[in-house]
């Protein structure tokens, strides 16, 4: 039996598992998250990076759901301004459909639903006049700017485990949960090879929830629905740091956002997923649908042929009934098993989105709050700034100028990546170093072994691909030899360890 009995093992490293045990842990609970692979391996790095409101959401009267994510804005981008920040989005008016007296009531509520207080109301916008009318077709000539965020998702979901690892959780990421029973008033747990207990467990497990109630006997009442969002990524087309909104004819709305400096992202598509979980692709007419939906606003035609990149997740949904994939609620639930008699009890999570992730994961500990006495308190996680982001919500140029002048060798734009990256935890791997050889092989991009070094020794990354593309976001500027090399460098690290 490893490390003794836990009061909450939480099963699923994506961003409502990583929530869970941070606020578990931070109110004196003893954690143990177990995730199968990487942490933020599926879902939770795979979004259209957006902490928002969802606007769409009000067509579908979602007002409680849509007034709880404006307000965790907010919140969110107060305790991680180096991950989350301010994005201006700019929806043109499109004739034939949703008429402009309709979008402006839908953006008054959108400004006074949740609280807003320091992101910019929306306004009305002369397209012929402002710069985000320059890369779209001539006959959009009137539009609406209002107020979002943008958010590395992955990286919001590492710094809430680092979070809860600094309080005192245990971390296993690549191990995976093969047995569940119950053994008295505990939970016996097998994984990775060992075994563990617990006296709850939490199912964060995401589109594989039902899978894992199977494995520990448990029938489950809710069911979900797994439905894809595809997106893709080209060569940037506009050089403004503007998003946009945009509406499809068939009633569905997708985005195009400033993305890594030198690309755009688009999406995202809303499609059921069938297909197994473990090798989730966009296919050639999701592709082909945001493509041919960009070309019809963009000057510049966008083909397949231009797409650098395609990502996908499988969003696991509360089957609400709707016909379509894209109008299934957003919300969340849970489903309490045992609790009663001394019986350790199973909490499953279904549903969700990034931007309610803390306020899931608040409700997820009062529910179990009365099996655990160190749960109970008041919701702290709302002040308590995750790791690197104890610094003001419009302070990061501040910061990153800082950060250049005290070591003179980065460069403004590579200290303004780090800062995006780590907040003021940035200095953690630089150290004293003098100059840039003193950070060991430099991989390419800015990657030094002693970023890499940190990543590994403080974030769980074991491999090239946990490091570019969910720890850094540099993936889509290495080459293959730049990647065959970092990843020769960490296995050879690993081994060493």
């Amino acid at each position: 039996m490893s490390a003794g009995v836990f009061d909450i093992a939480v099963i699923g490293g994506g961003v409502n598992g990583a929530g869970i045990a941070r606020d578990a842990a931070g109110r004196g609970a003893s954690v143990l998250l177990l995730e199968r692979g990487d942490l933020a391996e599926g879902t939770s790095s795979n979004s259209t990076k957006l902490i928002h409101g969802g606007l769409r959401y009000l067509e579908h009267y979602e007002f409680s759901l849509v007034r709880e994510a404006l307000t965790e804005r907010e919140v969110l981008w107060g305790i991680a301004p180096h991950i989350i920040w301010p994005l201006r989005f700019i929806l043109p008016h499109r004739p034939g459909l949703r008429p402009r007296w309709l979008l402006r009531l839908g953006l008054f509520l959108y400004d006074h639903l949740g609280g807003r207080k320091y992101l910019p109301a929306a306004q009305s916008v002369d397209l012929t006049r402002h710069p985000a009318g320059a890369p779209l077709k001539p006959e959009y000539t009137r539009a609406f700017a209002y107020s979002d965020g943008w958010v590395d998702d992955a990286r919001l979901v590492v710094l809430n485990v680092r979070d809860a690892a600094n309080r005192g959780a245990d971390v296993r990421t690549r191990c995976e949960v093969t047995a569940l029973r119950r053994e008295g008033d505990h939970w016996r747990i097998e994984a990775g090879g060992e075994t563990f207990s617990a006296r709850a467990i939490v199912n964060a497990a995401g589109p594989r929830v039902l899978d894992l109630l199977g494995r520990a006997g448990e029938p489950a009442s809710q069911r979900i629905r797994l439905v894809r969002g595809s997106h893709i990524v080209v060569r940037k087309l506009f050089d403004h740091d503007f998003a946009y909104f945009f509406q499809l004819p068939d009633g569905r709305i997708f985005f195009a956002i400033p993305y890594e400096q030198d690309f755009t992202l688009i999406g995202t598509t809303d499609v059921d997923h069938t297909a197994g979980l473990d090798a989730v692709r966009a296919s050639p007419e999701e592709i082909a649908y945001l493509c041919e939906g960009a070309s019809e606003y963009f000057r510049t035609p966008i083909t397949p042929d231009d797409v650098v990149w395609t990502y996908s997740g499988v969003r696991p949904l509360v089957d609400d009934g709707s016909g379509k994939p894209e109008a299934a609620t957003r919300g969340y639930r849970f489903e309490l098993d045992g609790g009663t008699d001394g019986t350790p009890p199973l909490l499953s999570v279904f549903g969700g989105k990034i931007t309610t992730y803390r306020e899931l994961a608040a409700e997820a500990v009062r529910q179990l709050a009365p099996f655990c006495a160190r749960l109970a308190g008041s919701d702290w996680t709302g002040s308590a700034s995750l790791p690197g982001g104890d610094f003001g919500r419009f302070d990061a140029p501040a910061l990153a100028a800082d950060l250049a002048a005290r070591y003179p060798f980065l460069g403004e734009a590579e200290a303004a990546r780090l800062v995006r990256l780590y907040g003021t935890r940035a200095a953690a791997f630089l150290g004293d170093a003098a100059s840039a050889a003193v950070l060991g092989e430099a991989f390419g991009h800015g990657l030094t072994a002693a970023e890499v070094n940190h990543l590994m020794d403080e974030e769980w990354a074991r491999t090239a691909e946990d490091v570019l593309w969910r720890r850094t976001k540099l993936g889509l500027h290495f080459t293959p030899a730049q990647t065959a090399r970092l990843a020769t460098y960490m296995t050879e690290r690993n081994f060493s360890a």
